[in-house]
C-alpha cells in the first residue's frame, strides 16, 4: 500500500496531559503490594431481613377458601389459610364442605391401566418379534378378559375374597339372581370354562363330581355342592392355570380347531365362538366383582367388545325362535317359515359407541337372511349397554336409547337379547 502504514506504533507520551489513556493500565493486585489483605465481611452482617409476610384478615381469608379448595390460591395465599383453619372453627368447617364439593365435581381417577394399553403393548412388540406359536385371533379376547380379571385379583385380601356377589341373568321374562362370593364367581368360571376344557381334551375341574345335567348353571351348582367349605382364594390357582391351557392348547394347534363344537347342554357353540363367549363372561363377572369390591372396571378394548356384541347379533335369531316356540314371543307374520337364505322382515339394530356397528336381525326365521328392503323396526343402543343386556343386568325395557317402527318385532329382539344371559 501507498501512504503512511495503517497501524502504526503508539507511544503513550504523546496523549495529553490530565486524560485518561486510551488503554487501561492492568490492575494491581492488592497481594502484590504487601499489605494486609481486607477483612472479610461477618455474612450475618450482610444478610437481609426476611421480607414480612403479609396479613391477612379473616374476611379476606373467608373469601379465599373457595379458591382454596379448587387448590387455586398463591403459596402465600395458601399458607395463610391453613394456619387460619388451624384456629378457626367455623372457616374449618366450610373448607372441609368445599373440598368434599370439589370432589364431587371432579371424577375419580382409575388406578387401573387403560384396557388398550395391553393389547398395544403386545401388537408393538409382536411387529418387532413375532411370536413363535400366536394366539389365534379368536382366542385373543378371552386371553386379555382372564389376564385383566386376575390382575384384579391378585391383591385380594380374605374379606375380599367373601364380599357378597349377587350373579344376575334373565330367566324366561323375569330377571333372577343367585347370590354367592368372589371367590365363588371365580369357581363359576372355573366350572363352566371346563366345557371349552373337555371339548379340547383337558382335565375337567370338576373331576369326580358329576352335575346333574351339562348346563353351565348345573356344572356350577355340583362343583360348590362338592366342596366341604365354600370356596376361598384357593380357587384362584386352578382357575388361573385352566385358563393358560386352554390358550395354549388352541395356539398349538395353530387355531384350525375353531369349528370344534363344544356342547352347552342347551345349544352348542363352534369353539371360536365358544372362546368370545367365555371373555364375555369373564368380563361380566370381573364387573359383578368390581362392583362388590368397590372397585373401577373398564370395558374391554374396542376390537374385543366389537366381536363379542357381534356373536350375540348372530346368536339374537336362534334365541328369538326359542322364545317364539315357548310362547314367549309373537309368532311369525308368516304361516311358513321363511327359506334358508331368503330375505325376510328384518330389525336394523345399531350399536352406538365403542365397538359399535349395525346388524340386519332375520325375525321370522333364524335361516332367513337380514335384508335391508324388509326393514320393519330399528333400535338404537350403546354397546356396553347391549353387552349388559345380554348379560342380564338390563331390564329390556330400559335398554333401547331409540327405537322406530314394529313395537312388537323391537319387544321381541330385545327381550330375546336379554334371554341370552344366563348363570
Amino acid at each position: 500500500m501507498n501512504g503512511p502504514d495503517r497501524f502504526e506504533a503508539y507511544d503513550g507520551d504523546d496523549e495529553e496531559p490530565g486524560r485518561p489513556p486510551r488503554i487501561p493500565t492492568p490492575r494491581a493486585s492488592v497481594e502484590d503490594t504487601g499489605l494486609p489483605l481486607p477483612a472479610l465481611e461477618d455474612p450475618g452482617d450482610a444478610a437481609q431481613p426476611p421480607p414480612a409476610r403479609p396479613v391477612f384478615e379473616h374476611p379476606v381469608l373467608k373469601a379465599l377458601l373457595g379458591a382454596w379448595a379448587l387448590a387455586a390460591c398463591s403459596a402465600e395465599e395458601a399458607t395463610a389459610v391453613e394456619e387460619h383453619l388451624g384456629e378457626c372453627g367455623a372457616c374449618a368447617d366450610e373448607a372441609r364442605r368445599l373440598r368434599e364439593a370439589v370432589g364431587l365435581l371432579q371424577r375419580p381417577d382409575s388406578l387401573d391401566l387403560d384396557p388398550g394399553l395391553r393389547t398395544r403393548v403386545l401388537e408393538s412388540c409382536l411387529e418387532r418379534r413375532p411370536p413363535r406359536i400366536p394366539v389365534p385371533d379368536w382366542a385373543a379376547a378371552y386371553d386379555t378378559e382372564t389376564a385383566r380379571l386376575d390382575a384384579l385379583l391378585q391383591d385380594f385380601g380374605d374379606a375380599e375374597w367373601h364380599a357378597p356377589v349377587r350373579l344376575r341373568w334373565f330367566k324366561g321374562d323375569e330377571a333372577t339372581s343367585r347370590r354367592t362370593t368372589v371367590a365363588g364367581v371365580i369357581a363359576h368360571l372355573l366350572s363352566v370354562d371346563g366345557l371349552v376344557a373337555v371339548a379340547l381334551g383337558l382335565d375337567d375341574p370338576l373331576g369326580d363330581v358329576t352335575s346333574r345335567r351339562p348346563t353351565p348353571a348345573a356344572r356350577t351348582e355340583a362343583y360348590w355342592s362338592a366342596s366341604h367349605f365354600p370356596p376361598t382364594r384357593a380357587v384362584r390357582a386352578p382357575w388361573r392355570e385352566q385358563s393358560h391351557n386352554l390358550v395354549r392348547t388352541v395356539s398349538f394347534t395353530g387355531g384350525g380347531v375353531g369349528g370344534l363344537p363344544v356342547p352347552y347342554g342347551d345349544f352348542e357353540l363352534p369353539l371360536h365362538d365358544a372362546m368370545l363367549d367365555r371373555a364375555f363372561e369373564c368380563w361380566v363377572h370381573a364387573e359383578d366383582i368390581a362392583d362388590a369390591v368397590d372397585y373401577p372396571y373398564d370395558p374391554p378394548s374396542p376390537r374385543h367388545l366389537h366381536r363379542m356384541i357381534d356373536l350375540a347379533a348372530r346368536m339374537l335369531p336362534n334365541a328369538l325362535a326359542d322364545r317364539r316356540r315357548g310362547g314367549l314371543a309373537a309368532p311369525s307374520h308368516h304361516r311358513h317359515l321363511v327359506a334358508a337364505g331368503e330375505p325376510g322382515r328384518s330389525l336394523r339394530l345399531e350399536i352406538e359407541g365403542s365397538g359399535g356397528g349395525e346388524w340386519l336381525i332375520p325375525l321370522d326365521s333364524p335361516a332367513a337372511k337380514g335384508s335391508a328392503e324388509h326393514e320393519v323396526a330399528h333400535v338404537a343402543l350403546d354397546g356396553v349397554e347391549f353387552c349388559r343386556l345380554a348379560a342380564g343386568h338390563v331390564p329390556p325395557q330400559e335398554a333401547a336409547a331409540g327405537q322406530v317402527g314394529d313395537r312388537e318385532a323391537i319387544r321381541d329382539v330385545l327381550y330375546a337379547a336379554a334371554s341370552l344371559s344366563r348363570m
